[in-house]
């Protein structure tokens, strides 16, 4: 099983960190030993100052496919949910500073809290989804699937050439604006369609 992410896929939330609006998806990976499921809570890493949350449409895969067309990417999938991508942004600055690559601030573990999934046919347009994210009861970030810069379709057709996708990995589909600090006794709760989905606290 595999964690596929796509980076900077609202707009809003790159211009936000001051990046480029990509013109084709931004693919990097987690390890296995980054998911956080169950509730469970999330420890903040001794070696970070500074870790975000990132809410993200989660879509899991459910048929191994290669070079899927863009028309046939509904047939690979059939439930989605919501991760947190958390990100450890000073290590991430650090690493663009220098142009390395961000597994460390990205991928380290525990930093894919997964929540539950729910079935597609229960939505009746994934183009038109709304995300919530509530810190401490507030909400901190929210967001709608139909400002995705590239949609669940286009995102399993791309990332499928070069990643054979199989039963069981995990594409998370990018944040929308809103991203910040997480601290101690954080109490994190992620909305899919007003369905809470997603709920841990942070040590």
């Amino acid at each position: 099983m595999k964690i596929i992410c796509i980076g900077r896929n609202y707009a809003d939330h790159a211009k936000e960190l001051n990046n480029a609006v990509p013109s084709e998806p931004v693919v990097f990976l987690k390890p296995d030993t980054a998911l956080l499921k169950e509730g469970k809570p999330f420890y903040i890493p001794e070696f970070s100052q500074n870790v975000h949350h990132e809410l993200e449409l989660v879509v899991k895969i459910s048929k191994v496919g290669k070079y899927i067309d863009e028309e046939f990417a509904h047939k690979y999938y059939s439930e989605i949910g919501l991760g947190i991508d958390f990100t450890a942004r000073d290590l991430q600055q650090q690493c663009k500073e220098k142009g390395l690559p961000w597994e460390k601030a990205k991928a380290f573990d525990h930093s894919a809290p997964l929540g539950k999934f729910v079935a597609v046919n229960d939505f009746d347009d994934l183009t038109n989804l709304s995300l919530e994210l509530k810190k401490n009861g507030e909400i901190v970030q929210a967001g709608n699937t139909k400002d995705m810069l590239f949609s669940i379709d286009q995102i399993i057709s791309f990332v499928s050439q070069y990643f054979t996708l199989k039963v069981g990995d995990l594409i998370y589909t990018g944040t929308p604006a809103g991203v910040g600090p997480v601290s101690p006794n954080d109490h994190l709760q992620g909305y899919l369609n007003g369905n809470l989905l997603i709920d841990f606290k942070v040590k």
